[in-house]
C-alpha cells in the first residue's frame, strides 16, 4: 500500500458499528482506541471485520494539541 498520508497507525479492529448509512469502526492501536466514521458501503467493500488487523490513516490541515494543566502544574 502506497498513500500520501504520513500518519499511519496500525492496529487491530475491536468494533464495527453500523448506522443507517455511516459505521464506526474502533482500532486498537497499542492500547489507543481510534475511531473511524466510514460508509457502510466502504466496509462491506473492505470486508472490514472485528479482529483484523488495520490501518487508521489521518490526513488533516489542522492538528490541535492539549495539555493535561493537572499534570503540568509548576511545583
Amino acid at each position: 500500500m502506497r498513500i500520501s498520508a504520513r500518519n499511519k497507525l496500525r492496529g487491530r479492529i475491536i468494533e464495527i458499528k453500523k448506522g443507517a448509512t455511516t459505521a464506526h469502526v474502533r482500532i486498537d492501536v497499542g492500547g489507543q482506541i481510534v475511531t473511524a466514521a466510514i460508509t457502510n458501503e466502504a466496509v462491506d467493500d473492505l470486508k472490514l471485520a472485528t479482529g483484523q488487523i488495520a490501518y487508521a490513516l489521518i490526513k488533516a490541515s489542522d492538528v490541535m494539541v492539549g495539555i493535561d494543566l493537572v499534570e503540568n502544574a509548576a511545583p
